[in-house]
């Protein structure tokens, strides 16, 4: 009994200090909140791979930050559409992209991509992926392949 008593005032502690703590009231604002985030360019993309085509757009932020959406349109499989979120890490884009697939409005999935920015291309790469605690990442002392990487994207114009 006096086990049970133990566990159960052990496992409250974390719920009363979790209770106690001021959040964020209704009205109140904070320093990040008020920023303002403004796009300093879009680029769009088109790419294509025997039957396969892709289309991205990408909007880099006044803090360097990227953002955008990238749909891939497949011959033989339901089409990914959704939108990446990342930055530039030297000259490679580092983003997650989180999608839909097909007609599936329910599950969205969440995967990691790299493209290295060539003569004002984007290539995507091809890397090696783990999943820890449900999220992915690129396996850290792999290198990404652009050699490998099914698209190239180019240049277009946004519509």
């Amino acid at each position: 009994m006096k086990k049970t008593v133990f566990y159960l005032a052990f496992l409250a502690i974390p719920l009363m200090f979790s209770c106690n703590q001021s959040g964020k009231k209704a009205g109140t604002t904070d320093s990040t909140s008020t920023s303002t985030d403004t796009i300093s360019n879009a680029q769009c993309y088109k790419a294509g791979y025997e039957k396969d085509s892709a289309d991205l757009k990408i909007e880099t932020l006044s803090s360097g930050k990227v953002k955008g959406k990238l749909a891939v349109k497949y011959a033989v499989k339901p089409m990914n559409d959704g939108l990446i979120a990342g930055e530039f890490k030297g000259d490679t884009l580092f983003v997650n992209y989180t999608f839909k697939t097909g007609e599936d409005t329910v599950s969205v999935h969440t995967n990691p991509l790299a493209f290295l920015k060539k003569d004002g291309k984007l290539i995507m790469g091809v890397g090696q992926i783990e999943t820890t605690l449900g999220r992915s990442y690129f396996v850290k002392g792999k290198p990404i392949n652009f050699e490998r990487g099914k698209f190239t994207f180019e240049p277009a114009d946004c519509k």
